[in-house]
C-alpha cells in the first residue's frame, strides 16, 4: 500500500460530519485564523465565514441557509457540516452541500464545496469528507453530484476522483484560471 492509500485508509472512519453549534465556536475561529495565517482569505465550503468573520452572525446564516424560505432571495438552500476527527474532536475541515443547482452553481460551483485546514492536509481527510458528504447527498435524494475545482488543485482533484468523479469539461473562471467540472453518480 502506498503512502497516499495508507493515509486515506487512516482517515476513513476517523471523522464525522456534524452541524455547527456554539460548542465549536473556538475551533471555528481557530480554523479561520489558521487559513488567514497561511495566506488563504477566500475559503471553500465555509458558508461565508471568510466574509462574515463573526461566529455568532455566521451561525445564524448557516441555520438560515438550510431552508428555501430563509436562505435568501435567489439563493439555493445549503447544509454546512464540520468535519470533526473522532479521537480528539478536532475540527479538520468544513463542507457545504447545496440542495440543488442554480444556473450559476451548475456552471462553476457544484453541489459540494469543501476545505481542509492547512495543518491537516495531505492526510486523506478531503477524500473521506467527500465520501461522507455523498452519503448526505443520497439522503437529500440528489442522484448526480457536481463537484468543481481548479485544475492546479491536485489534492482536490484527487479527492473528487477517489470518490468516483468523472471529468465532464474544463473552463476558465473570471480570473482566467482553468477549473474542472466532475460528476459523481450516486
Amino acid at each position: 500500500m502506498n503512502e497516499q492509500s495508507n493515509l486515506m485508509f487512516k482517515a476513513r472512519g476517523n471523522i464525522k460530519l456534524v452541524f455547527p453549534t456554539e460548542k465549536y465556536k473556538t475551533q471555528v475561529e481557530e480554523y479561520l485564523r489558521e487559513h488567514y495565517e497561511n495566506g488563504e482569505y477566500s475559503l471553500n465550503g465555509v458558508g461565508g465565514l471568510d466574509r462574515i468573520k463573526d461566529f455568532d452572525k455566521w451561525l445564524i446564516k448557516v441555520r438560515n441557509d438550510i431552508r428555501e424560505e430563509t436562505c435568501g432571495e435567489g439563493k439555493c438552500p445549503a447544509t454546512l457540516f464540520l468535519a470533526i476527527r473522532n479521537d480528539d474532536e478536532k475540527l479538520i475541515g468544513m463542507l457545504q452541500i447545496r440542495h440543488y443547482l442554480t444556473e450559476r452553481l451548475l456552471k462553476d460551483c457544484g453541489h459540494i464545496g469543501d476545505g481542509v485546514r492547512p495543518s491537516e492536509r495531505r492526510k486523506g481527510y478531503a477524500t473521506e469528507m467527500i465520501r461522507l458528504a455523498l452519503e448526505e447527498c443520497k439522503k437529500m435524494n440528489i442522484e448526480k453530484v457536481l463537484m468543481v475545482c481548479h485544475k492546479d488543485n491536485i489534492g482536490s482533484k484527487k479527492s473528487i476522483i477517489n470518490n468516483g468523479g468523472i471529468l465532464e469539461n474544463e473552463a476558465l473562471d473570471e480570473n482566467g484560471k482553468i477549473y474542472q467540472r466532475y460528476w459523481i453518480n450516486l
